[in-house]
């Protein structure tokens, strides 16, 4: 992964081109597999029920709060393991029953 200055790439030449900076950070790009059931589920929440404010959330939106809040949420992982695991444990954490 290599940093990249908020806004992504340099430009060259003056032009404008690609998506406008919206991070405020240095940021990497990176790819992850994630399981079809769960980007439909990434889809229903950015395209299901309307917000009452502002634009909807995009998936990368999502997932960026979610590792977020779970970094500042304290909760300590490192004991964990496994994928299943953690799950668990996030959705305890979060009040939600876990299957």
């Amino acid at each position: 992964m290599v940093p990249r200055p908020a806004g992504g790439r340099s430009q060259t030449r003056g032009t404008k081109r690609g998506r406008p900076p919206v991070h405020q950070e240095t940021w990497s790009k990176v790819s992850v597999v994630l399981f079809d059931r769960q980007i439909s589920q990434l889809d229903q929440l950015t395209t299901g029920a309307p917000r009452t404010r502002g634009k909807p959330f995009n998936r990368a939106e999502i997932i960026r709060a979610l590792i977020d809040g779970l970094i500042d949420s304290g909760l300590d992982i490192t004991a964990i393991g496994s994928e299943a695991d953690l799950r668990a444990k996030v959705a305890r954490h979060l009040g939600t029953p876990f299957r």
